[in-house]
């Protein structure tokens, strides 16, 4: 090796150590910064003066990334994002309830309900007894009202938490096809690429959190990202938009539906580039991170929690105020059957019919009378194909309602309405069905009916049935309106006298009212996730409500235990990618040595080198 081949190759030596000397104090300069990745320059072997490997040359910037890491790293990353939202809006559902065994707790104020009926139905001709009853009564409702209101807050946080985190979401996926733009026009050697390489990751990590992504790697420093069920965010320098139609304000009557037209809450639409629109609720397409979150809160958690506070309304109204009157046998030649009288009957309401049909298969009919504009299939019960519920409109008068039932079931009974507001059923001619039973199920609207039952509560002074309309269920949101009946807050004795001629002390309905709210078995609707359609729950108003309590408590319980699993998870793969991936200082000091040694060869052979060409000079002079 000539003198001019050995300086070149030592000033060579010193440009690449050079830059391998900046990449590390850009290493240890960014030791803490949150999505730095280890950087190491790549230096090969080059020709010089025709003699192979005599020369070396720096040929880019290379990141010191586990990808399957950091991949497993973003899925656990929107994992933990949802755990964590999750929970802190579960913890704030159970302070909702109050806490156990504290006097403003929701078990307490109606264990203060009951014992002022137990106290009047000791002694119920003490105005300052009845007085009492609806004083606690009022105070009950008003706990409903509030709690009501309180879970709609969290639905209306968490439409308000979506409508920000979908903005956000927006930024990150229009930057990311920033920065992939940006790097199809960068080279491996050029300083930023790494920078840039690692904003993206940054952003996606961002993102992640947000909502679940797939990204795959493509050539040219390009990522690609779709969401969990495949629809495209990001193609190179190509971002879709997402947007969302926030609700504002949400009541209990605020649900979400895939129908737009009956939809009560906002939805996240993603644009592609193209134009074309997909509903990202509809297609489940987030299924974790803070947005999935807030979804499964608004859409699902919270509607259940108000679900459950609206049955226990509805039972505590309709156990007091409904009263079933049995049919009366009647015949019509060979046919023989069952009439009643549904004057009484609103809507809401409805009609028990059981019939056994000629393979001796008894049928349960349960026949509801629908409010205005509202509609209920026939349905059949999932425990039992032969019991089945229809709707009907009774506003045409008995003899549609007749006409209505005979469409229905004209094959093996028949309907008819022989005077004023009787319904009559009998087996239909030509069969040997049998009808076993009739019956109507009406509610009370006067406080001296002149039995026991009475109307203690009511919605927004509306008798409280259940009705269906054109606009949902009255139970939809009945715990924020519920209300101890104004007449009864007028006149407190109404709690005792049921007729004209009641005494003072009579204890019949003071005993029906506490045997109803302590002891009577009722069947709970399976939608409020407490039962099931094939098993409902059965039990007192005091066992459901601590089955709401209990089970809310052990959803809000499991959701810790989850956000701690998914931490302790997410630290560990992230401590170690930072150990694969991230910045090790005594590696960089231990790299910063050897660099400082070959520094120092190639200036040494530059300085002999140096000193022989002046030498040489010298002697040629």
């Amino acid at each position: 090796m000539g003198l001019s081949q050995a300086l070149s190759a030592a000033l060579a030596g010193v440009n690449t150590t050079q830059q391998s000397l900046s990449v590390i104090a850009g290493n240890v300069a960014n030791a803490n910064t949150p999505g730095y990745v280890e950087e190491t320059s790549t230096q090969v072997e080059v020709a010089s003066g025709g003699n192979a490997g005599t020369s070396v040359d720096n040929t880019g910037i290379n990141r010191d990334l586990n990808t399957l890491l950091q991949g497993q790293l973003w899925q656990e990353t929107s994992g933990a994002s949802y755990a964590d939202q999750a929970s802190d809006l579960y913890q704030q559902l159970q302070q909702i309830y109050g806490t156990p065994g504290s006097s403003s707790s929701f078990d307490a104020i109606y264990n203060n309900f009951t014992s002022a009926l137990q106290a009047l139905s000791s002694n119920p001709s003490s105005t300052s007894g009845q007085s009492a009853v609806i004083g606690a009564a009022q105070t009950l409702t008003q706990n409903l009202n509030s709690m009501t209101g309180s879970i709609q807050q969290l639905r209306t946080q968490a439409e308000q938490g979506i409508a920000s985190d979908v903005q956000s979401a927006n930024g990150l996926i229009t930057q990311i096809a920033q920065i992939n733009q940006q790097l199809q026009a960068s080279s491996a050697a050029d300083s930023t690429t790494a920078t840039l390489e690692d904003q993206r990751d940054q952003d996606v990590t961002q993102l992640a959190q947000l909502m679940n992504v797939n990204v795959v790697q493509n050539s040219g420093n390009q990522i690609s990202l779709f969401t969990g069920t495949g629809q495209q965010l990001v193609s190179g320098s190509q971002a879709s938009q997402l947007s969302f139609d926030n609700a504002g304000t949400l009541t209990a009557t605020s649900l979400w539906s895939a129908n737009p037209s009956q939809d009560g809450v906002g939805t996240i639409t993603l644009t592609s580039p193209g134009g074309a629109t997909t509903d990202l609720i509809a297609s489940n397409a987030i299924q974790s991170g803070q947005i999935a979150a807030y979804l499964q809160m608004r859409d699902t958690i919270l509607p259940q929690a108000q679900n459950q506070l609206d049955e226990l309304a509805n039972q505590m109204a309709q156990s007091l105020s409904n009263v079933t009157t049995s049919g009366t046998a009647v015949t019509a030649g060979a046919q023989s059957g069952y009439s009643v009288d549904v004057g009484s009957v609103l809507p809401g309401n409805s009609l028990q019919l059981t019939y056994t049909d000629s393979s001796n298969v008894q049928h349960t009919i349960t026949v509801v009378s629908l409010g205005q504009g509202g509609s209920l299939p026939l349905q059949t019960s999932p425990a039992n194909p032969n019991n089945q519920i229809i709707g009907v409109d009774f506003s045409g008068g008995v003899s549609s309602v007749a006409a209505q039932l005979n469409a229905a079931f004209g094959g093996n009974l028949q309907f008819s309405n022989p005077s004023g507001t009787t319904l009559q059923v009998l087996n239909a001619g030509g069969t040997t069905n049998v009808v076993n039973a009739l019956s109507a199920t009406s509610t009370v609207t006067s406080l001296t009916s002149g039995g026991a039952q009475l109307p203690l509560f009511t919605d927004n002074g509306q008798p409280i049935t259940g009705a269906l309309t054109a606009a949902g269920s009255q139970t939809t949101g009945l715990a924020g309106s519920i209300a101890v009946n104004s007449a009864l807050v007028a006149t407190p004795s109404g709690l005792v006298t049921y007729a004209a001629n009641t005494a003072a002390g009579d204890p019949t309905r003071p005993n029906f009212i506490l045997n109803q709210m302590t002891n009577a078995a009722l069947t709970f609707s399976p939608t409020t996730g407490i039962g099931s359609a094939q098993s409902p729950y059965s039990g007192t108003l005091t066992d459901y409500m601590s089955q709401i309590v209990s089970q809310q408590s052990q959803a809000a319980n499991a959701a810790t235990s989850l956000q701690q699993g998914q931490d302790t998870v997410l630290s560990a793969l992230q401590q170690r990618f930072n150990t694969q991936s991230g910045v090790n200082i005594d590696t960089e000091m231990s790299n910063l040595i050897a660099l400082q040694n070959a520094y120092g060869a190639n200036a040494r052979v530059m300085s002999t080198v140096d000193q022989l060409m002046s030498t040489l000079l010298q002697v040629v002079q």
